[in-house]
């Protein structure tokens, strides 16, 4: 298996609520294997089994009511 990861730079998260948000609604994603967000540096760096569209990365995130800045 191919595994890489997407790092997503995320505005609007300010604590452990929003952190965990963040991971639920990335680790229900196909596809996705595991998420870890970082508050201090306002990312969640995501590990994937198969290629996930940034757009649907960016549609949960942007549903939880965060914002997105970039994917990479």
């Amino acid at each position: 298996m191919n595994e890489n990861t997407k790092t997503v730079h995320i505005e609007g998260m300010h604590c452990n609520h929003c952190k965990m948000s963040v991971e639920k609604a990335l680790n229900s994603l196909e596809g996705v294997v595991k998420t870890e967000v970082d508050l201090e540096k306002k990312q969640a760096v995501i590990e994937l089994n198969k290629d996930v569209d940034d757009g649907k990365i960016k549609a949960v995130i942007e549903e939880e009511g965060f914002e997105v800045k970039s994917i990479n």
